[in-house]
């Protein structure tokens, strides 16, 4: 069975031969490979495709660890498949904790290799896809009113038309008026509903750790 994986590998390795190697050999599992010589070049990455990194530990400059970290502080999203000829326990107990998806060792089997970098990938896939869905909730809360985000704040917090009414000094019509726009502009029937797209919107803007 043909193995077409969606996405792209970034390999990172400062080891030419290395890179070369191991490039050849994901191309020939089918997948679709970027590779550098240095852990900076992924910083510069913003993928809207499906992604991962196959990234060295131990490199000049810019470690693999340090990237993880780097990336992670600016809240990308990129799964990491560490690959490393000079790994050790306390190292992928590290990077494991930080997110990564595996942590493996040279020479490596593309029967190891492969599992773990479709499993990055679908992972990236699912990101990308809940990260679209986070945005469009993002655009419909921006393209309330003023006063209809009043009014959805205190919807969200479970206050009845009445009571929306006396907090913002409106006439209880005028707050029915307000709270059909915002169900209709979130594309939901209740404020129950709106309530749970915010709260995913919030979840999906807090930090990661």
């Amino acid at each position: 069975m043909t193995h077409n994986p969606e996405g792209t590998v970034h390999l990172v390795d400062d080891d030419e031969g290395t890179r070369t190697a191991i490039a050849r050999l994901l191309r020939a599992c089918g997948y679709t490979v970027q590779a550098y010589a240095g852990a900076e070049a992924v910083l510069e990455l913003d993928p809207d495709t499906p992604s991962c990194l196959l990234l060295d530990v131990r490199m000049p400059g810019l470690s693999g660890l340090q990237a993880q970290t780097l990336l992670q502080d600016r809240r990308e999203r990129l799964p990491i498949v560490f690959l490393t000829g000079h790994g050790d326990i306390p190292m992928s107990v590290t990077a494991m904790r930080a997110g990564a998806e595996d942590f493996l060792t040279k020479p490596v089997s593309a029967e190891t290799l492969q599992p773990a970098l479709d499993r990055a990938l679908a992972r990236s896939r699912q990101a990308l896809a809940s990260g679209t869905d986070l945005r469009d909730i993002a655009r419909r809360l921006a393209s309330l009113t003023p006063r209809e985000r009043e009014v959805c704040e205190l919807l969200r917090r479970g206050q009845l038309n009445k009571q929306i009414a006396d907090a913002l000094g409106m006439a209880e019509q005028t707050v029915k008026i307000h709270r059909r726009h915002v169900l209709e502009k979130f594309g939901v029937r209740s404020a129950v509903e709106a309530a749970t797209l915010l709260e995913r919107l919030d979840a999906g803007q807090r930090p990661q750790g």
